[in-house]
Parts: C-alpha cells; sequence; structure tokens
C-alpha cells in the first residue's frame, strides 16, 4: 500500500478578496433575480405580460411556499 505524506510547511493559499467580491455580487444578483420570477413574476409587478412565466415556475413558486393562487 501507499502512505500519504503530508508537507508540514504548506499553507493554504488565500484568495483575494477583490478577485472575490464581483462574483459575489454576481452571483447574488442572479439570486435575486431568480427569487423574483419565482416569487413575483405574474403579479403585481410583472414585466412580461401572459402568463408563460407564470406556468413556468408554478411548481417552484409551491414548493418554495409562495401563494400563487
Amino acid at each position: 500500500m501507499s502512505e500519504a505524506v503530508i508537507d508540514a510547511g504548506s499553507r493554504p493559499t488565500a484568495i483575494p478578496l477583490n478577485e472575490l467580491l464581483p462574483w459575489a455580487i454576481f452571483g447574488g444578483l442572479i439570486c435575486l433575480i431568480a427569487i423574483y420570477f419565482v416569487g413575483a413574476e405574474q403579479g403585481a409587478t410583472a414585466i412580461f405580460s401572459g402568463t408563460y412565466v407564470h406556468e413556468f415556475v408554478h411548481d417552484g413558486r409551491h414548493l418554495l411556499g409562495f401563494p400563487c393562487h
């Protein structure tokens, strides 16, 4: 059998915040847009006319506890 060798002198590499922050903001915006479409679209603040978006996210609304009818 082979044995794992651990180097005691190695340290994890730090991720600079200025590289992580734009991706965190982008991910947060995508999450907010997804929550809007699942939770509020086809209601009082509808952006798109018709019921296509509502029907596409209908089961997700019920799964997440958003009332829709």
